[in-house]
């Protein structure tokens, strides 16, 4: 699929100074959600990666093969960040899963991502970090 490529590669290339690549993918009434945001329209979506990205030091992502069922198209990926911050600026790790649909112009009208929010952030901050994670291994027994 040839507008998936195009999708996940922009992705790879992506950064703060070339954000405008975003409406080359993406409709102009896109529809995203995330564990901590619902967006509708290119221009909201715009300004919160803008936001974002201000000061990541290092974004990458490492997809997995992308399996379609019907018109949906799911991909797992690993993001790698670094931020100063979060985790003292050491980069993490973060699994996910991105929900895809493309419009009949290839672009994504529809994107959802799951992740853990906790372990994208709260994890990470240095007073509330350790009682999270204690937190969860308390419940994981």
């Amino acid at each position: 699929m040839m507008a998936l490529d195009r999708f996940l590669s922009t992705y790879q290339r992506l950064n703060r100074d070339n954000l405008d690549l975003l409406d080359e993918i993406y409709s102009p009434d896109v529809r995203f959600s995330d564990p901590a945001h619902r967006l509708t329209g290119l221009t909201a979506l715009r300004d919160y990666f803008a936001e974002l990205y201000t000061n990541v030091e290092h974004i990458s992502f490492d997809f997995a093969e992308p399996h379609a069922v019907g018109d949906q198209v799911f991909v797992e990926w690993v993001m790698c960040l670094r931020h100063p911050r979060l985790n003292r600026g050491a980069e993490i790790e973060l699994p996910g899963i991105s929900c895809l649909h493309f419009a009949a112009d290839g672009r994504v009208d529809d994107h959802r991502d799951y992740f853990d929010l906790g372990l994208l952030l709260y994890e990470q901050l240095p007073l509330l970090g350790p009682l999270v994670r204690a937190v969860k291994r308390r419940f994981a027994t």
